[in-house]
């Protein structure tokens, strides 16, 4: 049980820091993120992805430049301060120089346009606009009005709405799917700009939803898709891995 800091007469200790890691709820989330770190960094060196000396050197000569560590008697200084050695450092720096490599193939370019490819529908959007009552009466009246005056939607959201929606005239913004229950995603995704739908009970079965459909965006590969697709490339492939490694939760 190693010795962390001292306060006063009151010692921090490893043990003692991982129960108050657990108690307040980051010890699963540190837990999770090395895991990952190491699957990834296996994965890596499996795949045949080389790290070289010279590659270790840039690494630690940045290290270096961004802590103002000019001198190698700073860069020891440093680490004797922090309680870590030169091979600590050097197996660190290997360490996140695979991780990082790894996810630069996971996440390449040829790798985001292949999934967009396959699947670009999952990447559609609609933009939405939606009024929230209590009563399903009251939002069938609505409903009967909107038929009649489309344009009317905005100023009854503004009126009638119990969603915090309502000041903006009921508008949600762009809405992907996977964001909506399955019901209404088939619907919405099935409509047309400028269709009114509804009425629907809201997911906590607490009021009524109706939804006007403002306009449609197909599938594109712009840099918000992108982003989101390298999310998506990550998580599954992580996913994978950790059904093809054995993890086992250890003592501490």
């Amino acid at each position: 049980m190693t010795e962390l800091v001292r306060i006063n007469d009151e010692v921090v200790t490893t043990d003692s820091l991982i129960k108050h890691l657990k108690l307040n709820g980051q010890y699963d989330t540190i837990i999770e993120d090395v895991v990952r770190e190491k699957l990834t960094v296996q994965a890596a060196k499996k795949s045949g992805i080389e790290v070289s000396a010279e590659d270790v050197q840039q690494r630690a000569d940045q290290i270096r430049r961004v802590r103002g560590l000019h001198r190698a008697v700073d860069m020891n200084r440093w680490l004797d301060q922090i309680g870590v050695t030169v091979d600590d450092l050097e197996q660190f720096i290997i360490h996140m120089l695979y991780y990082e490599r790894m996810q630069e193939r996971i996440v390449s370019d040829d790798a985001v346009e292949e999934y967009f490819s396959l699947n670009s529908p999952k990447f559609d959007a609609m933009v939405l606009g939606h009024i929230v009552v209590d009563s399903q009466g009251k939002a069938r009246e609505i409903l009967a009005l909107l038929e009649d005056e489309p344009e009317m939607f905005e100023a009854l959201a503004r009126d009638h709405s119990v969603a915090d929606t309502a000041a903006e005239g009921g508008y949600i913004g762009m809405v992907t799917r996977g964001s909506l229950t399955t019901e209404i995603e088939a619907k919405v995704f099935h409509g047309r700009a400028g269709e009114v739908l509804g009425p629907f009970a809201t997911p906590d079965g607490s009021g009524w939803e109706i939804f006007m459909i403002k306009a449609r965006r197909d599938a594109n590969l712009d840099d918000d898709t992108r982003q989101e697709i390298r999310r998506r490339l990550k998580e599954e492939w992580l996913q994978a891995r950790a059904r093809d490694n054995r993890i086992e939760q250890c003592g501490a």
